[in-house]
């Protein structure tokens, strides 16, 4: 399936949430799910009065929310669920700390990128080392003790400042270290499903791959 290039608000109003798919934007800006509360389309406005949703309408909506809060594909995410499938512990669990774990997402989450879409063209043009060493695979698994950083000759790069202007509005999530200075940080530990900032229903996306 083709990677979505259309309007990311249209993504936020058919979830009916925000997704915070343009970074800093979506605290700044007046989103487009306040402003139209409905589905985007000719008949948005009269979903609201369609009969109660189905379990696999939820289940289905949790997934579609979780994949594009990512920016995957339909094959890369289930190729996700398919791996942690076969690990102990809860599938739903460990299908978020998989996704938490991607490369594109620590760069995005350490604040050197204003969203993951940002986070993956730095990965993709080898402007990300991780332990010394260029890594250009957004979908590469962190682990615990790694060392993430901007190349020193990608330091000056406007994109890469302007998130480190803006990081300041928040903290990195407790599992990560930082270090803006340097332009580095490290994924101290696995993180555990409280330290996720995601409100999903994991179980849900369980359900809807299990039947």
């Amino acid at each position: 399936m083709a990677r979505y290039t259309g309007p990311v608000c249209k993504l936020c109003r058919r979830e009916g949430t925000k997704l915070f798919l343009k970074g800093t934007r979506c605290l700044t800006e007046k989103c487009a799910v306040e402003r139209r509360p409905y589905a985007p389309g000719q008949h948005g406005q009269s979903t609201g009065r369609r009969r109660k949703a189905s379990e696999y309408a939820k289940q289905l909506r949790e997934k579609q929310k979780v994949k594009r809060i990512y920016g995957l594909s339909e094959r890369q995410f289930r190729n996700i669920f398919d791996r942690v499938l076969k690990e102990p512990g809860v599938t739903g669990e460990a299908l978020l700390v998989a996704l938490e774990s991607r490369l594109d997402n620590l760069v995005y989450r350490m604040g050197f990128a204003l969203s993951r879409k940002q986070a993956r063209q730095l990965v993709r043009h080898r402007h990300i080392q991780v332990n010394e060493r260029t890594v250009d695979v957004p979908s590469y698994r962190v682990r615990p003790g790694e060392e993430i950083a901007v190349a020193a000759g990608s330091r000056e790069l406007v994109l890469v400042k302007h998130a480190l202007e803006q990081f300041g509005r928040g903290q990195p999530v407790s599992w990560i270290q930082v270090d803006t200075d340097q332009v580095r940080g490290r994924m101290k530990e696995r993180p555990t499903r409280d330290a996720i900032p995601i409100a999903a229903q994991e179980q849900l996306i369980v359900e809807l791959y299990s039947k």
